[in-house]
Parts: structure tokens; C-alpha cells; sequence
């Protein structure tokens, strides 16, 4: 902002900016004072609806390196050579607290990339967990209020938490990962970051094949003890937001070597794990991790609210080349997260600076609605027309994918070696004996705090499922501790 003198929006010189105008020396206030009622009613509104989940959140700027040829799996311009750089805004956050909750809490993490390609903005939504809760998105909402504040006593209860993922038992995999020691990362810098769901890329000459992304941290991973993570998120609630901009102004910038697991997609079909399912992964034996790329984060945003706050991030923003996966969960957010954001923004948030395009600009036929900035002028809005408009390409963005049988509502196919515990029990066993007594110790002080026995007991049963020394070693914990 330049020096000069203040003025009102609309640029008219304040004179007073420290006394309301009044009827005579302590009288009431006039009506006429049109400068206290601009700043009352901006105050007022100042403030747009926080993200119903991933409210609380940090983020900075960045680009995106390519370090090995990926062209014979994918067309993406922005993965076609080596060395390429591309601008990057990358949004970390919380999942259940709200705007403002603590950053250090036992909770899965955002990992939202936003690729400003030359082909438009490549948005990859991700975590820094490779699996998730459930598996169709048709259970988010209510899985997010188990994780949310109860209706009657305004707290998150231990009862529902319990009682949900008790009664889905695909989420045993997810809770274990969550409440291991990689449940409370030590801050950003020091954790990975993953696509989790499973997405499609395609070459020029229309192959395709299905990939899953890694982020693995260049800073190595840290994580927090529940008892440190008390004591910080009590001294210091934006410790993880203070620590990645105090790095960044160092000019320590963090960063993550990029790499993809590909499967061709007629493996699909019969690999022993449904490779669509987010409650599981593909194993690295199976399908190993390819490098081909670098992020780093190098620029802090220049204010949190135009550029944090008001940021949208969007699975549906696909560029030629990458494309969906027949992921049920996945489905589901290509809908709710473009729906989320023209509610909570607005529908023009797409002109907002962090969240356009940087290479190439947005050609489309829609207008008006709240803050249209009447970038298009006169042109045409409709298409086709002779004026030499926006035409399509005719090339789809990803190869189309052969479905059969008749429509309803269906169950997740199983594969081979499906259960809804098997790699909560594998992730178990690849502990060290200290990770498992602090897993335990974790989980046995959360569902201490259900009231109803056969709550408890359903929940230690997933886990008993997964391993019997996991269940064993829970079972007892609990009734220690639940006297």
C-alpha cells in the first residue's frame, strides 16, 4: 500500500479516524457519519464460513522440479522434461479442528499441491497418510461429525469417535497409522505427504496406467509424544504454522522428493488388493516407488486470509494427461470440494489471485455472480459461436474407463487378499516394541474415555482382528485404566 493520506473505500480523504461525528459533545451518534458505519459493517463481515473440515491450516509457495522422464507414462506438460519447474501453492491443515484449534493435536494432516501448469492448475488434494477412514464417500459427512462437536454436550466424545470407527471397521487401518507415532507430526517440514487415492495418468499414445503419489520429507520425519504435544499445544497453538514461516525466512526451505507408484491398468483388475480402495495401500514389493520430481517451498504468503483462508483446492482440477480413478471416495470429493468452495468463497473465487492460473489464463463462457470483475468484457458467452470464441479440444484429459453391470448401490468389490484388517495388521507388526507400547498407550487413553462397555469392546475387537497380541496388549491397557 502506498503512503498517503487514509481514505474511505471510496477514496475520499478521512479527516477524523479516532472520533465518531455526535449530536453535540456527548450526544449520540449521527447517521451521517458514514465512515464508523463502513468500518462497523466491513467489521461485520469481514469473515467468510471456515472449511467444515481442514479449517485450521498454513501455507507457502513453492515450485515443483521434475528429476526423471516420466513422458512414456504420462502427457502432463508440466512433467515433460527434465529439470521443468513449475510454480506450486501448497496448503497444510488439520482435518477436524476448527480455524482456531491447536496445530499440535492427534489428527491426519492436509496436503493440498496446487501445480500453476501451463495447461491450467493441476490441484492434488492429498494427506499425510497413505490410506483413510472409509472407503465411499457416501459415510463422510458422517464420520466428520463423529470427529466434530457433539450436538448436546458441544465437545468431541470419545462415544461417537469409538462407536464409529467400532461399526466401520475399515477404518482399523487408518486408526492405527493415526495413533502410532506419525499421528502428531513435530511440525510441517517434517512429515510426509501422499495423493492417498489412487489416480490415472495417460501417455500420448492413450495408455494408460493407474498411480498413487509420495512425498517422503528431505528434512527426515519428526513426530511429537502425546505428552509433548500436550505441553506445545498449550504454549504455542500455531507452532506448526509459526515454524514453517520462520523456516521460510531463514531461507531453510523445505522440501520433498516426489515419487509415484504406477500399476499398468491391466493388473488392476486382479491385483490382490482392490487398488481403489483408500483404506489400503499398495505395497512397495508390488508396485516400488518411482522418483521423478522435487518440491520445494521457498515463499511465504503475503497474507494469510487472501491467500490461505480464501485458497481453494479442488481433486476435479485435472490438465491433460492425469485423470480420476474409479475410487468411491475419490468420487465423491471431485463433487463436494468444487461445491465447498463456491459456497464458503464464493463462485468467482477462481479469479482470486492465489487460486489462478499463472501461465495461462481461464477461458470460459461463465459471467456475472458476486464479485465478477468483468475480465471477459463483451465477448460472447456461449459456445459454439462465429466470433471467434474459447472451442473445445476434442482430446479428452484422461483415457475413459470400461464399466459393466447395471446401476444401484453396490458394496466395494473385494479382491483376493481384501479384509478390513490385514494391513492394519501388517502396519502393526512392522513396529518396533517401543512404537507398539506407544501406540497402545495412545489408543487405550482415547477409548478409556467411552462410557458404554460394548463400545469399548467392539473397538478393541477390530484391533484384536488386525493382531492378537494387538488386541491383547489393548484389552488389558483399557481395564487398567478404566479401573
Amino acid at each position: 500500500m502506498t503512503q498517503g493520506p487514509l481514505t474511505t473505500e471510496a477514496g475520499a480523504p478521512v479527516a477524523d479516524n479516532q472520533n465518531s461525528e455526535t449530536a453535540g459533545i456527548g450526544g449520540p451518534v449521527l447517521v451521517q457519519d458514514q465512515l464508523l458505519l463502513e468500518k462497523l459493517a466491513h467489521f461485520n463481515r469481514e469473515r467468510i464460513p471456515e472449511r467444515v473440515v481442514h479449517a485450521r491450516g498454513a501455507g507457502a509457495y513453492g515450485t515443483f522440479t521434475v528429476t526423471a522422464d516420466v513422458t512414456k507414462y504420462t502427457r502432463a506438460a508440466f512433467l515433460s522434461e527434465v529439470g521443468k519447474e513449475t510454480e506450486v501453492f501448497l496448503r497444510f491443515s488439520t482435518v477436524a479442528g476448527n480455524l482456531g484449534a491447536p496445530d499440535a493435536v492427534r489428527d491426519p494432516r492436509g496436503f493440498a499441491v496446487k501445480f500453476y501448469t501451463e495447461e491450467g492448475n493441476y490441484d492434488l488434494v492429498g494427506n499425510n497418510t497413505p490410506v483413510f477412514f472409509i472407503r465411499d464417500a457416501i459415510k463422510f459427512p458422517d464420520f466428520i461429525h463423529t470427529q466434530k462437536r457433539d450436538p448436546y454436550t458441544g465437545s468431541q466424545e470419545a462415544d461417537n469417535v469409538f462407536d464409529f470407527w467400532g461399526l466401520s471397521p475399515e477404518s482399523t487401518h487408518q486408526v492405527t497409522w493415526l495413533f502410532g507415532d506419525r499421528g502428531i507430526p513435530a511440525s510441517y517440514r517434517h512429515m510426509d505427504g501422499f495423493g492417498s487415492h489412487t489416480y490415472q495418468w495417460n501417455n500420448e499414445a492413450g495408455e494408460a496406467f493407474w498411480v498413487k503419489y509420495h512425498f517422503k520429507t528431505d528434512q527426515g520425519i519428526k513426530n511429537l509424544t502425546a505428552e509433548e504435544a500436550e505441553i506445545l499445544a498449550g504454549k504455542d497453538p500455531d507452532s506448526h504454522q509459526r515454524d514453517l514461516r520462520e523456516a521460510i525466512e531463514r531461507g531453510e526451505y523445505p522440501s520433498w522428493t516426489v515419487y509415484v507408484q504406477i500399476m499398468p491398468v491391466a493388473e488392476a483388475a486382479t491385483y490382490r488388493f482392490n487398488p481403489f480402495d483408500l483404506t489400503k495401500v499398495w505395497p512397495h514389493a508390488d508396485y516400488p516407488l518411482i522418483e521423478f520430481g522435487r518440491l520445494e517451498l521457498n515463499r511465504n504468503p503475503e497474507n494469510i486470509f487472501a491467500e490461505v483462508e480464501q485458497s481453494i483446492f479442488s481433486p476435479a482440477h485435472f490438465v491433460p494427461g492425469i485423470g480420476p480413478s474409479p475410487d468411491k471416495m475419490l468420487q465423491g470429493r471431485l463433487f463436494a470440494y468444487g461445491d465447498a468452495h463456491r459456497y464458503r468463497v464464493g463462485i468467482n473465487a477462481d479469479h482470486l489471485p492465489v487460486n489462478r492460473p499463472h501461465a495461462t489464463e481461464a477461458r470460459t463462457h461463465s459471467r456475472d455472480g458476486h464479485l465478477y470483475d468483468g475480465r471477459h468484457k463483451g465477448a460472447k458467452n456461449y459456445e459454439p459461436n462465429s466470433f471467434g470464441g474459447p472451442f473445445q479440444t476434442d482430446r479428452p484429459l484422461w483415457q475413459p474407463v470400461a464399466v459393466s453391470g447395471v446401476t444401484g448401490e453396490t458394496v466395494t468389490p473385494v479382491h483376493a487378499e481384501d479384509n478390513d484388517f490385514v494391513q492394519a495388521g501388517n502396519l502393526y507388526r512392522l513396529m518396533s516394541e517401543d512404537e507398539k507400547e506407544r501406540l497402545v498407550k495412545n489408543l487405550a487413553n482415547a477409548i478409556s474415555g467411552v462410557t458404554r462397555d460394548d463400545i469399548a469392546e467392539r473397538a478393541i475387537s477390530n484391533f484384536r482382528q488386525a493382531d492378537e497380541d494387538f488386541g491383547k496388549r489393548l484389552e488389558a491397557a483399557v481395564r487398567e485404566l478404566r479401573g
